[in-house]
């Protein structure tokens, strides 16, 4: 089964790193098409390739790689805005790439006329975000997490659970963090006011949120795939939704085999 939308925006997929859920983002690329396809910074973890950590990029990744361009090829209008772990694409902004078009930031008009500015959001971190605020995020604790996180879901995989990120549920119980949360969303907000469109589609704190601010601009923040495996879509009315793929993928899964058993049923 396909998934059809006008419009989908990921972002902080952070390929090259074994936080990555490389799996739901294969999966994700195979069951979704769309005629435009934002990729919203932190695509491609440079970052991670350092003398201390080595080179990670196992064939899956590349996979994925291979499936946006083949999308880009088919006719899929692919806009990529590079983040602060993939800022050296920076440079090349306003070229093309094997169909691929490198952007600062974008607006976007959706089907129903509304207006948004697309960007990555890092670029706002030293107004909202502090090093004490951030030290749960960005520390060896978040690491850590990550790593428990793998094991545990590995666990629920063999006994046919979903997925379900303890990172994320830990991260949003963390005071401070909610409050950097809630800062970057308002000074985003600012910025969505001072471009004159209804709201702003941005990524980088792996938090994904669609939520109306006293401003009345629309703040979208598209997630990751380091945990919450998220994604902002827009369909054919101009509609925007967050989709988690963990779950819904779940569900296609489930949706599959009752249609597979009926065909067996049918048949026999």
């Amino acid at each position: 089964m396909t998934l059809h939308y006008r419009t989908v925006w990921i972002s902080d997929t952070h390929l090259g790193t074994k936080g990555c859920k490389a799996e739901y983002l294969r999966d994700f690329l195979d069951h979704v098409e769309c005629d435009t396809l934002y990729l919203v910074g932190d695509i491609i973890d440079l970052w991670s390739w350092n003398v201390k950590s080595g080179f990670y990029w196992p064939l899956l990744h590349s996979d994925i790689v291979q499936r946006v361009i083949n999308k880009s090829r088919q006719g899929t209008r692919v806009i990529y805005i590079p983040g602060n772990h993939d800022e050296a694409l920076r440079k090349h902004a306003g070229i093309e790439f094997n169909g691929i078009e490198i952007q600062l930031r974008h607006i976007h008009t959706t089907a129903d006329k509304r207006c948004f500015l697309v960007l990555h959001g890092d670029e706002f971190d030293n107004i909202v975000c502090h090093n004490r605020s951030l030290a749960y995020i960005g520390g060896e604790a978040y690491e850590i997490l990550l790593v428990i996180n793998r094991w545990y879901n590995n666990l629920r995989k063999m006994l046919g659970f979903k997925y379900w990120s303890l990172s994320a549920y830990l991260k949003h119980k963390v005071k401070n963090v909610i409050q950097v949360i809630d800062n970057y969303q308002y000074v985003l907000s600012l910025e969505a006011d001072k471009a004159q469109v209804d709201g702003i589609i941005c990524g980088h704190i792996h938090h994904a949120d669609m939520t109306k601010m006293d401003s009345g601009k629309l703040y979208c923040n598209t997630g990751d795939w380091v945990e919450s495996c998220t994604a902002l879509v827009e369909d054919f009315s101009g509609k925007l939704e967050i989709i988690h793929w963990s779950d819904q993928s779940f569900q296609l899964l489930e949706q599959t085999q009752l249609e597979t058993s009926v065909k067996a049923e049918k048949a026999s």
